[in-house]
């Protein structure tokens, strides 16, 4: 029966990735916002165990508690993500507790009115999902506080995680009109296919709270989409737009790993969305597909007159992982840091060799 191991093995790899979390930040250093991702995966993993107790063994004791951590999930979703959108709504521990009331809400529902669970969990589910895409709708930018490395992963796990919460609501639905009409006989593969989509969202969600470093849940070969400039660019952004180069050209803060677009909007003393706005009119391009060409022709610099590894050059010029910097080199320059650095190193052809790696790109 693939339906009994399966939730003790989601709990299991969620607290192997939570435990090389930890190590991990033990090792690099805390991040703000990885403590709402790792709550999120402790929750899905005690969830996993519940499903598991429940639809393999029969243990319908746990079926309240089920329903009480389920209405934790939805909002250390959303408190996740949002501690990445930045800005004046940054969640702190008094709306994280705020947001316990959910939680609360059906646990006195479990007590004095059972029969509403089900719908009360349904509605904060949509709640959720929805305000997670709302939050989402801006793109990659909307994301401030993420680092620019890893922002269109993170975005993505944002949206998947939206549309697993919507999902997670039709199948309690699913769940509950099986049991009206057919006496709950199709119960276990509904909450097995749930635990699939779960599994998709945890993907991205582990992905995330690992600081966008590395993992198997990385996206590859994938593009973000370049926004069209919706209209030309005003003169104010034109020149919010050369201050930006002029700020990477002097300081060379695109090799910072930890880089995010509400840090350059504090150095340039501006708000995140001007920032954004203007790169995005001006240059036609994301802020971190802008960051990250500069980090490719930093990069290409020194592939062509060091001989340094490529994974100190990669570090060196702000990409944390090989498959964010190999996409990214592909991108800008058609070809792998390798192939570069063999065509054009000591002996090849430099004609080609950006001379200088924060070179204005507006023309």
């Amino acid at each position: 029966m693939l339906l009994v191991p399966l939730p003790f093995f989601v709990a299991f790899l969620l607290l192997t990735l939570l435990a090389r979390e930890y190590l991990d930040r033990n090792a690099a250093g805390p991040r703000t916002e990885e403590g709402f991702f790792s709550a999120l995966m402790a929750t899905y993993a005690l969830q996993s165990i519940l499903v598991g107790l429940r639809w393999g063994y029969g243990i319908t004791a746990v079926l309240p508690l089920m329903a009480v951590t389920a209405c934790v999930i939805a909002p250390l979703a959303w408190l996740s993500f949002r501690s990445l959108v930045g800005g004046r709504t940054d969640p702190g521990l008094p709306q994280a507790f705020a947001h316990l009331l959910p939680a609360l809400l059906v646990g006195a529902l479990v007590l004095l009115a059972p029969q509403a669970v089900g719908t009360a969990i349904v509605l904060i589910f949509v709640a959720y999902g929805c305000a997670i895409l709302w939050d989402a709708r801006h793109g990659p930018d909307g994301l401030t506080a993420s680092r620019l490395d890893g922002v269109i992963r993170s975005h993505r796990a944002m949206c998947a995680t939206g549309v697993a919460l919507l999902a997670s609501a039709a199948s309690d639905i699913g769940i509950g009109l099986d049991l009206a009409w057919h006496g709950g006989r199709h119960g276990a593969t509904i909450v097995a296919f749930g635990n699939l989509v779960i599994i998709i969202a945890l993907a991205g969600a582990a992905s995330l709270a690992r600081g966008s470093r590395s993992g198997p849940m990385e996206a590859q070969g994938q593009q973000e989409r370049t926004p069209a400039p919706s209209k030309a660019a005003s003169q104010t952004e034109t020149q919010t737009a050369l201050r930006i180069e002029a700020l990477m050209r002097e300081t060379r803060i695109y090799t910072d790993l930890d880089l995010n677009l509400s840090r350059i909007a504090r150095r340039l003393g501006l708000p995140a969305r001007d920032v954004s706005a203007a790169i995005n009119r001006s240059l036609g391009m994301s802020v971190s597909h802008y960051v990250n060409a500069l980090r490719v022709q930093h990069a290409a610099e020194r592939l062509a007159t060091t001989s340094d590894s490529i994974t100190a050059i990669m570090l060196d010029s702000g990409f944390s992982t090989k498959s964010n910097f190999n996409r990214e080199f592909q991108r800008v320059l058609g070809t792998t840091p390798s192939a570069w650095r063999r065509a054009h190193g000591a002996g090849g052809n430099e004609a080609t060799l950006i001379a200088d790696p924060a070179a204005p790109l507006l023309h």
